[in-house]
């Protein structure tokens, strides 16, 4: 079992970090939409119609929300070119907006390459060897170290030092939920100072080529979002023929079928290339090179994690033979994976059918297939991060001392607030601390049963989104949280937005107008990216329905009389839906 740490060592890294209109409570587990940086292409429609709906489902905070601007192949991309004006961008942008010590999930929203060819700087004993020489955009990520320091340690057969090791039986020894700070050996050992350090990295859709359309990504990751917590009824299957891409993982399924049983989740050892008029999947492992889902007469559920071992499961070429991964997720599946080019039948570089005990135990979707493979690099990992069906969520209330008044949403605070988490653990690890953000940035924490600071007069004025996230004390660390969007009023200042109309066709605009009261210059933004700005403390501006995405954009505006934070006022956010149209 992973070690897990006291409660004063859990907290010494801390030291290191920097100071939607929403229901007052929300749940999700594993990571959560805090330890996400979504990464959005702005050029692309499909890649801002899916970013809005994911901000949306997940909560995600804008300053979680990072535009980068990619016109070139969503197919491949050379190493160097994905190092400099991919990777390298993304790091920096979490470094500068001080999100480092939180930031555990890179999340890559659709039309960015999901091959990276890598020939240019093969090591010089296997140049004439390789003959494919190229990673997945989510493998690549995750072992951001070594392309970054450009050395070739993600051609590693075992260099994803995250995975968790299995018995004789195949049963993984342990799971434990991720953070990017933590430092693993080559064993699985878990460090506090040095080892390797990774990311957690998936693309929420492949919308080009072979991939799914707009509407069916939209429509998994809702069901996805839905599944948190849901402990659903289904059943796990292992689909076993005598083809090498299903004897590859086979012998692990009867110690993972066990252990399930354990986990009182269901699971059956099936013959063939499918389940057969299965109407409950709530797992699959399988090794086929095609197949016809609606013919198999089965149903995907909610939450669902559906894979496949075949060479070019993630090749989204229309010329590529073998059914793609995008067949299951158009199914209903929250996450499945594939290889970007021919990885042979090596069990290092697929999900180990250990994946199902992991998500099992309350792993998280992201922690679930990491967990399970050894070799990532190859392989392209696409879902929702942050779906976890069989997590046991914290309810969490706050109320302020010494009053013990339960905060409530749209609440007006002032001063110094001494805020008192409140955890009900639904599972039987009891919470074991809490941690505060303010706007998307973690500024504190507290051990269980100890009160959190917040003194509202080194805010802005106006609108703030205040986030108490509940950690238990399990190894997979599951959350809970309070989402509380308050208005601090300490320095008189005032700012208000509005939109019209509230509900824009995609060809269409939308003015936005504000009012405000002590500040000089206004920014208006949404989704992570400035929309416009006006001088002076009344304006208005017209934005194109396009430049929103379709879906609904939550509208934001910050006043400003001066540079420091104090001399600011946020207005609250308003909704735009953005349509198609007639």
């Amino acid at each position: 079992m992973p070690p897990h740490f006291p409660r004063a060592s859990r907290w010494c890294w801390l030291l290191l970090a920097a100071l939607p209109l929403l229901t007052a409570t929300a749940a999700e587990a594993g990571g959560g939409p805090e330890n996400v940086f979504l990464v959005v292409n702005p050029t692309s429609a499909a890649s801002r119609a899916v970013a809005n709906a994911y901000i949306h489902l997940r909560r995600l905070a804008p300053i979680n929300v990072f535009m980068l601007p990619w016109e070139g192949s969503t197919e491949g991309v050379p190493i160097g070119v994905f190092r400099e004006e991919i990777l390298t961008p993304i790091l920096k942008a979490i470094d500068g907006r001080r999100l480092s010590t939180q930031i555990d999930h890179i999340v890559y929203s659709t039309d960015f390459p999901w091959r990276v060819d890598f020939a240019a700087e093969l090591p010089p004993q296997l140049v004439g060897k390789d003959q494919y020489p190229s990673g997945s955009l989510t493998g690549l990520t995750m072992l951001y170290t070594h392309v970054i320091g450009g050395n070739h340690g993600y051609l590693d057969v075992a260099s994803n030092h995250y995975y968790r090791p299995v018995d004789g039986d195949g049963i993984p020894v342990g799971t434990i939920g991720f953070r990017s700070w933590y430092g693993w050996g080559r064993l699985g050992e878990l460090y506090e100072a040095g080892g390797t350090r990774y990311l957690l990295a998936t693309m929420l859709g492949v919308s080009a080529g072979r991939g799914n359309s707009v509407r069916e990504i939209l429509t998994y990751l809702e069901a996805a979002a839905g599944a948190d917590g849901s402990q659903p009824p289904g059943t796990v299957y292992l689909v076993q023929n005598k083809d090498v891409r299903s004897t590859t993982r086979s012998g692990a399924f009867v110690g993972v079928a066990r252990e399930l049983g354990k986990l009182r989740v269901a699971c059956e050892i099936v013959p063939g290339s499918l389940p057969v008029a299965k109407r409950d999947v709530i797992g699959l492992t399988t090794g086929v090179p095609d197949f016809d889902w609606p013919a198999s007469g089965s149903r995907v559920l909610p939450g669902a994690i559906c894979e496949n071992l075949t060479s070019y499961g993630a090749i989204f070429t229309k010329s590529a033979g073998q059914t793609p991964l995008s067949a299951f997720l158009r199914a209903g599946a929250a996450g499945s994976s594939g290889t970007v080019t021919e990885p042979y039948a090596l069990q290092a570089k697929f999900p180990h059918p250990g994946i199902h005990v992991h998500y099992a135990r309350g792993a998280n979707l992201a922690e679930a297939f990491y967990q399970a493979v050894q070799a990532p690099y190859q392989l392209l990992v696409v879902g929702d991060p942050l779906c976890q069906p069989w997590a046991r969520i914290p309810d969490v209330e706050v109320v302020t001392k010494p009053d013990l008044a339960v905060m409530q949403p749209g609440q007006t605070v002032s001063g110094q607030l001494l805020l008192e988490p409140r955890a009900h653990a639904t599972g039987t690890n009891p919470v074991d601390r809490f941690e505060l953000f303010v706007d998307g940035v973690r500024i504190g924490h507290s051990n269980a049963g100890d009160p959190l600071p917040l003194d509202t007069a080194t805010l802005a004025d106006g609108h703030h989104e205040i986030r108490v996230v509940a950690i238990d004390s399990s190894p997979v660390e599951t959350q809970g949280r309070a989402v509380l969007p308050i208005s601090t009023s300490n320095h008189g200042r005032e700012l208000v937005v509005v939109a019209e109309p509230a509900a824009v066709a995609l060809d269409g605009s939308v003015k936005i107008s504000v009012v405000g009261k002590g500040v000089e210059t206004v920014t208006v933004f949404a989704s992570g990216r400035v929309l416009g700005r006006i001088d002076g403390a009344v304006g208005a501006i017209d934005v194109p329905g396009a430049d929103l995405g379709l879906g609904t954009v939550t509208i934001m505006a910050t006043g400003r009389a001066g540079s420091g934070a104090t001399e600011a006022a946020n207005a609250i956010p308003v909704l735009v839906t953005v349509g198609l149209g007639r």
